[in-house]
């Protein structure tokens, strides 16, 4: 008895029978006022941020095409009124890091009349300017505005980037010239060393090898992704009957868990089990019918990376990993459910239990709908106001130079001056090139800010959505549970007076547990930000610091969605502050840790195998369909280059579909294991102090109801 008394002593007193208790408070006052008149501040403060972002940005800089000196291409009363399309002098470099940090490509952008339409160099075509005047004058087009070639030698031009090094042939899309690369109105083929053949021309080009290179690694990069573009235009509306698919199947189970709840939960298991057993065999007979084939025992690494993602599907590696990670997966899933046998009856009962609930609130079912709506607001709100602040500064120059060794790069400067500075002087092949739009003036100064305010607010108004689905559904629950004659005692509406409750007396206490989980998602925000700042240093002990303050904070968010999550089932039922029912919620989950390991815990990863079942369900009919397997629908499957984009956004789209569905069976089963141990501390099963919980329930843990004493006969 001393351990006893000593465990209960350091995790609180537990729950003593009040006879008055009948499930959710009904007389309660409003909680964490403080909090509250804070969210409301805060909220004014993004709507103010909001009007001021929307008076001063201008989205036109991020829609329209902008050239290196920030100027708008086709805009009326410009020098560029009559040039609607950007054109980049190297779009390879596009793919430079520094695109992430000032949104803009480092390479000198021009607006044109029209994008080039063949291939050609700046050499043949400065070298036929004599004998060919309207192939040296189309080119000049494609020059720095103001370019006079007689000022400058070829290598002096190239060198400051006056003109392209060479042109291919492009197409406008979104007013960007890009390589058209479906033309064959010649090819770029390097014989050696120094030369290349152009137009049936040899031209001696050393320096231009790099440009060539370069253009074929643009032209394979973008016929992938014209490819799977493709891929996406032919089978958009598939994905999305895939995903309704996954709707209906997820209905259906939800329904099903009604009535054979047991079934359903075996069910999920074998088939998962056997679903896996399929992909390991698919995976093994692909990796013996390779065998022998030429080609199919490369190595993946001296293999590199391929544009055609098809050519591994022929290599004997590929469907190893594959089997592989296959089998560790249904070895992990046999031995949990070996180990948790004995837990799992207890867990299926809990779900029934879920199953029941939920049967009596079906409404329960369509809450995550409007979760998905405000949570879909929240992301609209927050992305226009952050382009309208990005878009409400002057423009601002910077120095771009491939020289590793310029101590100039990123540095701000004057495109009017740049060409006498001493940065130009000190690194010859630097740029001064548009950047992004900032400036100086007050606002501007304080525009980070603004920019700051607008992620923190994102954060806290997400997470406070999410905890006010929470708390509702939690709420309606827990009067299911605690309606001792069921569906009897249970409340008229109980979804909508759970969320008349949690409005009416608890946005304070949601704004209290969402600022807190906000500031330490700000925090992990910010160590990402200062990792990719010193990701170059060379500091081995602030790297180590760092990764530990970022596994620290991630562990400290995960923990407090927890605590967050049981502390909202507290304040649903008893009405109290969320310092109250955190530690409540806490301390109830310490008396009973052995149940929270062992049962709720298998409960999640019983509902995850119903989860993957859906998925699988409709990932199994898409790799059918999409491979046309499918004998009634082998007309109407699209052919795709690679089909298994289109089935991994289909399987993603069903996960998501599916766990909008499963997330409240979750939340039902959290509401009702609290409310479960509760009742087990109040209760001990006699006629003045009967369980609440159901009889299966009680089975399973050797408990049951007493039945009261009969009255005695009276005498005559």
């Amino acid at each position: 008895m001393g351990e006893e008394e000593n465990f209960y002593g350091k995790y609180g007193e537990p729950k003593k029978f009040e006879p008055s208790f009948k499930g959710p408070i009904a007389n309660r006052s409003c909680t964490d006022v403080i909090c509250c008149l804070l969210f409301i501040v805060a909220l004014v403060g993004y709507f103010i941020v909001g009007l001021v972002a929307w008076t001063h940005g201008d989205p036109r800089k991020v829609i329209y095409a902008t050239d290196s000196r920030g100027e708008f291409c086709g805009q009326m009363g410009t020098s560029n009124q009559d040039k609607p399309y950007l054109f980049y002098f190297n779009i390879l470099k596009c793919a430079s890091p520094l695109l992430l940090l000032h949104l803009q490509c480092p390479t000198t952008q021009i607006c044109v009349k029209k994008c080039p339409d063949v291939f050609a160099s700046f050499i043949t075509a400065q070298q036929l300017r004599k004998w060919e005047p309207e192939k040296w004058k189309n080119y000049l087009q494609f020059c720095k505005p103001g370019f006079n070639d007689s000022d400058k030698s070829p290598v002096e031009i190239l060198r400051d980037q006056d003109c392209p090094t060479f042109l291919t042939p492009s197409k406008p899309f979104s007013q960007r010239c890009f390589p058209a690369l479906e033309t064959n109105k010649g090819v770029i083929m390097v014989d050696n060393k120094t030369n290349f053949h152009l137009d049936g021309s040899l031209v001696n080009a050393t320096q231009l090898l790099e440009g060539a290179k370069g253009a074929n690694e643009v032209r394979d990069a973008r016929e992938v992704v014209m490819k799977i573009f493709e891929d996406y235009t032919k089978s958009w509306y598939w994905i999305l009957i895939g995903m309704v698919l996954a709707l209906v199947f997820s209905l259906v189970f939800v329904l099903l868990m009604r009535f054979i709840a047991k079934v359903m939960v075996w069910l999920s298991i074998l088939l998962v089990i056997a679903a896996l057993g399929y992909g390991i065999f698919h995976c093994y007979m692909e990796y013996a019918r390779l065998k022998g084939v030429q080609g199919s025992d490369v190595n993946i690494k001296d293999l590199g990376f391929q544009t055609d993602l098809r050519v591994y599907l022929h290599l004997r590696q590929t469907w190893l990993a594959f089997m592989i990670a296959q089998i560790i997966v249904e070895v992990i899933i046999i031995l949990l459910l070996i180990f948790l046998r004995k837990r799992i009856a207890i867990a299926i009962a809990l779900i029934k239990e879920a199953s029941r609930a939920i049967g009596y609130m079906m409404s329960s079912l369509l809450y995550p709908l409007i979760t998905f709506a405000l949570l879909l607001f929240c992301i609209a709100y927050w992305a226009i106001t952050a382009v309208y602040l990005a878009t409400s500064n002057e423009a601002v120059y910077k120095v771009f130079a491939d020289d590793k060794n310029c101590n100039f790069t990123t540095k701000t400067c004057n495109p009017k001056t740049f060409i006498n500075s001493i940065m130009k002087k000190g690194c010859a092949e630097a740029q001064c090139s548009f950047a992004f739009y900032g400036g100086e003036t007050y606002y501007h100064r304080y525009l980070i800010v603004f920019q700051f305010y607008n992620v923190f607010l994102f954060f806290w108004l997400v997470n406070f959505v999410i905890a006010l689905g929470e708390v509702i559904l939690a709420g309606a629950f827990a009067s299911y549970y605690w309606a001792f004659n069921k569906p009897a005692d249970l409340p008229t509406f109980p979804v909508m007076a759970s969320m008349g409750r949690a409005l009416r007396y608890h946005v304070g206490s949601l704004a209290f547990g969402s600022l807190i989980l906000a500031i330490v998602q700000i925090i992990r925000v910010l160590l990402e930000y200062i990792d990719q700042k010193v990701r170059g240093a060379q500091n081995k002990v602030a790297k180590f610091i760092l990764s530990c303050m970022k596994c620290c904070f991630w562990c400290l968010e995960k923990f407090l969605k927890f605590l967050n999550r049981n502390a909202y089932i507290m304040i649903a039922i008893y009405g109290n502050n969320f310092c109250t029912s955190a530690k409540n919620a806490f301390f109830l989950l310490m008396r009973n840790i052995i149940r929270v390991v062992v049962l709720d815990k298998v409960t999640d990863f019983l509902l995850l195998l119903g989860k993957l079942l859906i998925v699988g369900a409709v990932g199994i009919l898409g790799f059918f369909f999409f491979t046309n397997r499918i004998s009634i629908l082998e007309d109407k499957a699209p052919t795709l280059n690679y089909y298994w984009l289109p089935l991994m956004t289909l399987m993603v789209g069903s996960y998501l579909v599916a766990h909008g569905f499963f997330s409240v069976y979750a939340m039902c089963v959290d509401t009702l294991f609290l409310c479960f141990c509760e009742d087990l501390e109040r209760n001990d099963g006699s006629p003045e102090r009967p369980y609440y919980s159901s009889l299966e329930l009680r089975d399973i843990l050797y408990k049951k109801n007493l039945d009261p004493p009969e009255a005695p006969e009276l005498q005559e």
